[in-house]
């Protein structure tokens, strides 16, 4: 992965979001079971964060190029369930690296 490339940082921060969203379950068993709030609301915070991150490189990377509404969907329906942004990374950003990858080696 490439951080210096729009789809290298989108990577990263799917595989970011995903973490920060399952590091939720702990924290909130942590504020609801042992009424101790700081910890969730620290991830929280940070979930929030790479969130609103993850969505914004989605769509300027789809604006970019060009993609259509149902991949753009996709990728940002995938912020709203555990584990999903995993999944996106996966079957759709892999796919999008190894076509810019081919598309350079054309050039």
């Amino acid at each position: 992965m490439n951080l210096f490339t729009v789809l290298g940082q989108l990577r990263i921060l799917a595989i970011l979001e995903g973490i920060s969203y399952l590091l939720l379950f702990p924290t909130v068993i942590l504020k609801y079971g042992y009424d101790m709030g700081m910890p969730n609301k620290i991830v929280g915070s940070i979930h929030g964060l790479l969130f609103i991150l993850y969505s914004i490189w989605v769509g300027y990377y789809a604006l970019k190029h060009k993609w259509d509404l149902k991949k753009t969907l996709i990728c940002l329906a995938a912020s709203l369930f555990p584990f999903a942004t995993f999944i996106v990374d996966h079957k759709i950003l892999k796919k999008e690296a190894l076509k810019e990858v081919s598309a350079s080696d054309e050039r």
